[in-house]
């Protein structure tokens, strides 16, 4: 038993690790080609990017496939795989959910790495990447990680999910992570200026966060950052 956990976890971690760097890769290829020197004289803080984000990798691999383990083994968690155990209208409604619940918690401990002490020890290490590239998104110290890993492996065990939706979580995550800190803005002006644009994080947002620390703490949508008069709009660049 104790080493098909360890083979889970050592899989899920390898998982996790190639999803980054093909995500992050693909972004940072994509710069390259759309915004040739951008990254230039930035080739040290990507290494560091890279090797803190290959660090948080496996702290998020082994709890993710921990819950894997037994699921597969026990069926532990509230994880299904028959399309008829729910309403086909829970489908979406369980990805909104995992969303705003995964939101919710980054908004909270977000605003909460950004007192001086837990700053100084953990969150410092993800803005010392200035400016923000592809290669930023999971670039945290091993407490912010932490903090980040054990979200999504305790919704399973509270909120139903069919597993192809819990796929789509773990895309929009991997894919807004890298977007939101590639330094520029991918989405066009008529998205990020929309009704909807207006709700949703992007880079547009996610930069000013980046230059002013103190705002813009949400992960997907602005609803916190607005609730709580935290929302400072987009950064210069982005601003109509």
């Amino acid at each position: 038993m104790t080493g098909a956990i360890i083979l889970s976890a050592l899989a899920m971690t390898l998982i996790v690790a190639l999803r980054y760097l093909a995500t992050s890769g693909l972004f940072a290829w994509l710069t390259a080609r759309l915004r040739p020197g951008f990254y230039d004289r930035l080739g040290p803080q990507m290494k560091r990017e890279i090797g803190w984000s290959l660090a948080s990798a496996a702290i998020y691999g082994v709890p993710a496939g921990i819950v894997a383990w037994g699921w597969q083994e026990f069926g532990w968690t509230r994880i299904y795989t028959d399309w008829s155990a729910f309403p086909l209208w829970y489908a979406p409604l369980s990805l909104f959910l995992y969303l705003f619940a995964h939101d919710t918690w980054f908004y909270w401990t977000h605003r909460w790495m950004h007192l001086p002490k837990p700053f100084r020890i953990a969150h410092a290490v993800h803005h010392a990447s200035r400016p923000p590239t592809a290669w930023a998104a999971m670039s945290f110290h091993p407490v912010e990680a932490i903090t980040g890993a054990v979200v999504i492996p305790a919704l399973v065990f509270l909120v139903p999910i069919h597993v192809a939706m819990l796929g789509a979580v773990l895309a929009i995550m991997t894919i807004m992570g890298v977007t939101n800190h590639m330094g520029w803005e991918i989405f066009p002006r008529a998205i990020v200026h929309s009704r909807l644009g207006n709700w949703l994080i992007t880079a547009s947002h996610h930069q000013r966060h980046h230059e002013s620390y103190r705002c813009n703490y949400g992960l997907y949508f602005r609803f916190w950052d607005r609730l709580c008069g935290t929302d400072r709009g987009l950064a210069d660049a982005y601003r109509k």
